[in-house]
């Protein structure tokens, strides 16, 4: 049963646990020796055939990011994320999404998007491509469920910017394509994908590796710039 948000305490949401796990960047703070997870993203298909199996599986994504105590960052579009977003929101987690909208307005009347499982909505303005990459940007994680060329827009960017990226398996779509896509790729960037058909188990490892490994490497663009790319396989 959904959480009643009304009857949640600010500080009894899991999100809040953040605040005092929090480094103060000064003039000292090195972001590698940094291994606190805030934001996780949640990029898939905003639209097309999605089986009721699969989108209780993105609602369920969004729960267990909220019961870990992360903010919850999608595309706020219709879709695998604004499910992914209403779990969140009814475990007691925070929402953010990014709009491609100018306005709230734009985002309701132009995009057919939806403002209700949102905390926070960013207006970019910068439409729906220019979008993904504010989304990629503010999640220390990405995850991706289901998807098409939007989604796999996404996941090239957080690829290419050496993300650590999950994939909710079984989802169709992109997600399910990627094991054939990625060897092709012929790109080292640092990424590191981990792939789970739970969502509480995936967002659990995404979680550890970053903790215990991932956060030591720049998610920025090639781990070893000066290093050739290796030739794409036939």
């Amino acid at each position: 049963m959904a959480a009643d948000r009304t009857s949640l305490d600010v500080t009894q949401r899991p999100w809040r646990a953040l605040e005092q796990a929090s480094v103060t960047a000064g003039a000292s703070y090195d972001p590698t020796c940094d291994p606190l997870v805030r934001t996780i993203g949640v990029m898939g298909s905003a639209g097309g055939v999605l089986p009721s199996a699969v989108r209780e599986r993105a609602y369920a994504l969004g729960v267990a990011i909220a019961q870990s105590g992360r903010v919850l960052i999608t595309g706020a579009c219709p879709g695998l994320p604004y499910d992914a977003a209403r779990g969140a929101r009814d475990a007691g987690g925070l929402s953010v999404g990014i709009s491609p909208a100018l306005s709230r307005s734009e985002h309701i009347l132009r995009y057919r998007s939806p403002v209700d499982a949102y905390d926070v909505i960013i207006y970019t303005g910068s439409g729906l491509m220019g979008r993904e990459v504010d989304n990629i940007h503010s999640s220390d994680v990405v995850m991706i469920a289901g998807g098409r060329s939007g989604t796999l827009g996404e996941f090239s960017i957080a690829y290419d910017e050496g993300k650590l990226i999950g994939i909710l398996a079984g989802s169709g779509g992109i997600a399910d394509q990627l094991p054939d896509i990625v060897p092709r790729l012929g790109k080292r960037t640092g990424a590191r994908l981990i792939y789970e058909a739970d969502p509480a188990t995936l967002v659990a490892r995404c979680i550890e590796v970053y903790q215990t490994e991932h956060y030591k490497h720049p998610s920025v663009f090639a781990e070893n710039p000066d290093e050739q790319e290796s030739p794409s396989p036939a």
